[in-house]
């Protein structure tokens, strides 16, 4: 979607897109979630248990999935976007792409106001965007240097449109502004949070530190254990499907799987394979997975002895039997992967298999190393990822297997890894070098699995550095003719797999729990919204 000044019907977007219903076109819902036989009741109330609660209430200070699936409620996203279509209009009705300047211009919808009564106005836009991409102003996080990768700023040029600058292009840019760009209220974040001082974040413990355009607003919040949304009166659209929605967590699969088989939750994310069995035997509840576009790998930071060595980092793929670990730590819930993306994402690379573990030559790649009899650690987090403490342990246990490298694993909370997953590459600052982490690369483009660990100009939160690979990926970025782009991040991927900055895993599937009666189908971007949903 390059045309300019591009604006679709909101009928055609809920063809298009496919969705239950679309946040221009909510209807409100009859009948009680409590009540599978139906009934008058127009009241609902829906609860969503996560495996894990957002630690921050700053939307721009992490790019963790769970937040987001909270968030995305409250500050809303400003475009509708659909794997593998595009963006679609929401907050900002157009955008018309400024040829040759690496610009484009989104108009924004003026009838669309804040939840505390503020007009949402094209310079909260435009500083939220430059908070996001300017640690100077904000919080430094991966959104910035993995969302909004190309993006270098905004400028409000009047009450309704936004300029935003990048430098890569269009089409890339449009991916990333139309996933990742948002909509803070300046005056009221920067008068009450110093929000436009470097490194300060939004943070509180009240309904009111809560102030987004979404469709829902903040109504209870008690921090790291549950958060309550209502309907918006204002709300510029239709009324969403719920009045009330309880967002909590529980980071165990059995726990999560309970909670359904209690009525204590309708929704549950990330259910464990030995899970399955206890939610497709309970009554009015049900299994519904979907392949995911999130990759598991763990990067090696080759700043630090001995991830500084290829042969090295190729050895522990080697020591790694990932089909074993798909069909036995996942029963088969899952794909050996050897490249940082999974099928269906453009640019992957069909004639890139996985490594097959040959012990042999994972020993012999050691030696070619220079660092044998080297003790190395892998951090691994529980409860983010499916079975990723099992995953973990069992990549430790076979490396550990291997004559001249001894291996152990040590179990974090996820905070840990991604903190350590947006430290860079500096070596007197790296505590972390060798961690498992996962990424959807939602965008359904190469570049977002790639260019925020591997680009070196201006990414201070890169996981690996090798200038052939971050000139390849930053070659890609200006390709316009999307045949020769796609054929340059097949290179990438290439290229990837064979300097081994990851000890390349797998790509798991997402596996939910859902209350039969909810009409909701599981998203290959793992992003659950709301206005997604009917009961």
């Amino acid at each position: 979607m390059q045309g300019a000044n591009y604006s679709l019907d909101r009928r055609t977007l809920l063809r298009r897109t496919g969705a239950a219903t679309s946040i221009a076109g909510l209807a409100a819902i009859a009948g009680c979630l409590d009540d599978p036989t139906g009934g008058d009741d127009e009241i609902d109330d829906l609860t969503i248990t996560l495996s894990q609660f957002p630690d921050t209430i700053d939307p721009l200070d992490h790019i963790t999935g769970d937040y987001f699936d909270v968030f995305d409620h409250i500050y809303e996203p400003l475009f509708d976007f659909e794997p593998g279509e595009g963006i679609f209009p929401r907050v900002v009705e157009e955008w018309e792409i400024q040829e040759g300047e690496g610009v484009t211009e989104l108009s924004v919808r003026d009838d669309v106001v804040f939840h505390n009564g503020d007009d949402l106005t094209a310079e909260d836009i435009a500083w939220t965007i430059n908070r996001t991409v300017d640690p100077s102003i904000g919080v430094v996080s991966d959104i910035g240097a993995f969302g909004l990768g190309s993006i270098e700023g905004a400028e409000a040029l009047d009450d309704t449109t936004v300029a935003v600058e990048y430098g890569a292009a269009p089409g890339l840019a449009e991916f990333e502004f139309g996933n990742y760009a948002r909509a803070l209220n300046m005056e009221w974040a920067i008068e009450n949070y110093n929000a436009d001082e470097e490194g300060e974040a939004i943070s509180g413990a009240d309904p009111e530190d809560f102030n987004g355009t979404g469709p829902y607003q903040v109504t209870d919040f008690t921090s790291g254990e549950e958060i309550v949304l209502e309907r918006f009166d204002d709300y510029w659209g239709d009324e969403p499907p719920f009045e009330t929605v309880t967002f909590n967590a529980d980071g165990e699969s059995s726990g999560r799987a309970n909670s359904l088989r209690t009525d204590e939750t309708d929704l549950t994310i990330n259910i464990l394979p030995e899970d399955v069995g206890t939610v497709d035997d309970a009554d009015d509840i049900e299994i519904r997975r979907v392949t995911s576009f999130r990759n598991i790998f763990c990067p090696m930071k080759n700043t630090v002895e001995p991830f500084d060595s290829q042969e090295f980092r190729q050895a522990m793929n080697y020591a790694v039997d990932n089909e074993a670990i798909v069909s036995s730590v996942l029963s088969g819930y899952g794909e050996a992967r050897g490249q940082p993306v999974a099928p269906g994402i453009n640019g992957f690379n069909d004639e890139i298999e996985p490594y097959e573990q040959d012990v042999g030559m994972a020993e012999s790649l050691v030696e070619e190393s220079g660092y044998g009899d080297v003790e190395i650690e892998l951090t691994v987090p529980q409860g983010r990822y499916l079975n990723d403490a099992e995953v973990g342990e069992t990549v430790a246990d076979q490396i550990d297997q291997l004559d001249n490298v001894n291996c152990e694993a040590n179990l974090v909370e996820f905070g840990v890894v991604s903190d350590a997953n947006s430290a860079g590459v500096d070596p007197d600052v790296i505590e972390v070098p060798f961690y498992l982490i996962g990424w959807g690369t939602i965008t359904g483009d190469t570049d977002y699995g790639v260019q925020g660990f591997f680009t070196i100009p201006d990414n201070e939160s890169r996981t690996f550095d090798d200038e052939e690979l971050s000139d390849a990926i930053l070659e890609s970025q200006q390709i316009e003719d999307p045949d020769e782009r796609r054929g340059q991040l097949e290179e990438v991927n290439q290229l990837a797999h064979e300097k081994a900055p990851f000890l390349f895993l797998h790509t798991q599937e997402s596996i939910y729990g859902v209350r039969e009666e909810i009409t909701w189908d599981p998203r290959e971007d793992e992003t659950i919204y709301i206005w997604e949903m009917d009961a």
